[in-house]
C-alpha cells in the first residue's frame, strides 16, 4: 500500500510526458487516451473521436505511456519502472499481461499487426515478447520524440536538439542508419512531440512551450504553422495524427483546487489541426475559461469573407471578437465571418466571458489581405 501511495503521488505531482497519453486505434474514430477521474488518471477508450469514451482501467498509479497495435482491441502500457505490459481486451483492467523490461517510454506502433517500438533503440514483431536492437548510427544530440511512418515500414524520424538547433533526423532502414533531413532555428530547450499522420510522408511537429502546430507532407522536407494554442495550467497533454485524411487529436487535461476541478478535453480536427471540435468526455467541478480560435486561410483576397472557427473551452457567456487588435468589438457571435476592406495584416483577438472570468487570446499579423 505505501508504494502504490507513493507512486501515485509522483504521478499527481509530475506531468504525464507528452505524446504518449494518446494513441489511436486501428479504426477511425477510435482512440485510447490516459484521461483523469474523480481521484486520479485512468485509460479511456472511444469509438466517436472522443465525443463519449469509457474508463477502462483506473489504477492510476501505474500508468507511464500508452500505444495501440493494428490488432482490435490491442493496448500496450509502459509503466513508470519500463516494463511493457499488453492487454489484448482493449485495455480493461486485469487484462495486462508483462511481456518485458527495459522498455523506453516513447513507444509506437499500430502500423503491421504484433509491431511495437521501442523508441528508435529496438522494436519487435510479435506483441512484445521479443525485441529486435537497432544501431542508430548517425543518432547525436539530446533526443526529444520519435516515430514511425505510416505504411513504409523501415522509415522512422527522431527529433533531436543540439547546440542551438533542432533536427530533425530519418532512417530509412529500421533505425539503423539515421541523417538529418531538416533543421529548425527553434530553442533546443523546449519540449517537443512528433506524430505521423494518415498518409505516408506526413508529420505533425508540435512545439509544447511555445504552443505550435506544424505539418509536413513530404517526409519532413517543408513545415507549415498550422496551429497556435492557448492553454493555462495542464497537467497532461498529448497529440496523434488520426486514420482518416486530415486528422490530429489533442488531449488537454486541467486540474486545480487539489483536484476539486479536473477535466479532460479532446480537440479533434479533421483539416490536418487547421481547425477543432472540442469534446469533453470527463467533467468534475468548475472548468477553465481559456479563448481558442483559428481560420482555414490566412491570407485571402480583399473583400473575401473569412470564417472563423471558435474551439474555446469553459462555460463561456460571450465572446467578443476584436478582428484587428484595435480595442473595438467587431462581433460577439460565436462563429462569426468578417470581411477586411483594406489590404495589410491584421493581428486578432478573442475574449471569452464566463461566470466569474474572462480570459484573451491575440493571434499577432495573423490575417494577411492581399489585393485581387
Amino acid at each position: 500500500m505505501k508504494t502504490k501511495i507513493l507512486l501515485l503521488f509522483v504521478l499527481l505531482s509530475l506531468n504525464v510526458r507528452p505524446d504518449y497519453t494518446i494513441t489511436r486505434g486501428p479504426n477511425p474514430g477510435e482512440i485510447y487516451f490516459i484521461g483523469l477521474t474523480n481521484t486520479g488518471v485512468g485509460i479511456y477508450y472511444s469509438t466517436d473521436y472522443g465525443e463519449t469514451a469509457t474508463c477502462q482501467d483506473y489504477e492510476s498509479y501505474f500508468y507511464g505511456s500508452i500505444c495501440a497495435d493494428k490488432t482490435e482491441g490491442v493496448l500496450y502500457l509502459r509503466d513508470f519502472f519500463s516494463a511493457l505490459y499488453v492487454s489484448y481486451n482493449y485495455g480493461l483492467t486485469n487484462s495486462w499481461e508483462l511481456v518485458n523490461g527495459g522498455v523506453k517510454e516513447q513507444l509506437n506502433s499500430g502500423r503491421v499487426e504484433g509491431e511495437i517500438y521501442s523508441s528508435f533503440s529496438k522494436h519487435s514483431e510479435d506483441f512484445g515478447q521479443t525485441f529486435i536492437n537497432h544501431l542508430f548510427n548517425g543518432f547525436f544530440g539530446n533526443k526529444k520524440d520519435v516515430t514511425i511512418d505510416e505504411y513504409y515500414p523501415n522509415i522512422g524520424y527522431v527529433v533531436t536538439a543540439s547546440n542551438d538547433s533542432i533536427y530533425l533526423l530519418i532512417s530509412y532502414d529500421w533505425f539503423e542508419n539515421l541523417e538529418i533531413k531538416n533543421v529548425f532555428d527553434f530553442s533546443p530547450g523546449n519540449f517537443y512531440s512528433i506524430s505521423r499522420g494518415s498518409n505516408t510522408g506526413e508529420l505533425f511537429l508540435y512545439n509544447n512551450t511555445k504552443k505550435r502546430l506544424y505539418f509536413s507532407e513530404n517526409y519532413g522536407n517543408d513545415w507549415v504553422l498550422n496551429n497556435s494554442f492557448n492553454f493555462s495550467t495542464i497537467y497532461n497533454f498529448g497529440l496523434t495524427g488520426g486514420r482518416t485524411d486530415g486528422e490530429f487529436y489533442l488531449v488537454y487535461d486541467f486540474v486545480n483546487m487539489a483536484w476539486q476541478n479536473a477535466h479532460t478535453y479532446i480537440f479533434h480536427s479533421l483539416d490536418y489541426g487547421k481547425t477543432f471540435e472540442v469534446f469533453h468526455p470527463f467533467a468534475k467541478g468548475s472548468e477553465p475559461v481559456l479563448a481558442n480560435f483559428s481560420t482555414i486561410d490566412k491570407e485571402v483576397h480583399l473583400s473575401t469573407p473569412i470564417e472563423f472557427s471558435n474551439f474555446s473551452i469553459g462555460d463561456i457567456q460571450e465572446y467578443q471578437w476584436d478582428f484587428q487588435n484595435d480595442g473595438i468589438i467587431d462581433s460577439y457571435e460565436q462563429n462569426p465571418t468578417y470581411v477586411y476592406q483594406d489590404t495589410g495584416w491584421y493581428s486578432v483577438k478573442l475574449s471569452v466571458v464566463g461566470a466569474d472570468s474572462t480570459n484573451s487570446f491575440v493571434k499577432e499579423d495573423y490575417i494577411h489581405i492581399i489585393d485581387t
